[in-house]
Parts: structure tokens; sequence; C-alpha cells
């Protein structure tokens, strides 16, 4: 019982961190390949 709460609590707390992360992913994407590209350019 314990168990199987323990277990969709966990998949909650999962979804919730992929949701919250993935938008930061893509601005840190976005600022690297921009950064990147720039010091690619000056060089």
């Amino acid at each position: 019982m314990f168990r199987a709460i323990a277990d969709v609590l966990r998949q909650i707390g999962g979804a919730i961190a992929t949701v919250v992360t993935l938008p930061f992913r893509a601005l840190a994407r976005l600022f690297g390949g921009a950064s990147g590209s720039a010091k690619g350019h000056r060089a």
C-alpha cells in the first residue's frame, strides 16, 4: 500500500521536474548556441 503511494508520488515528482526543467534547458541551449556561434565568428 505505502509502496504504491510512494511510486505514484515519485512519478508525479519526476513529471513536475521534467516540466520545470524543460524551458530552462531550451533557454540554456539557445544562449549556449548563440554564445558558441559568437565566439566562433570572433575567432
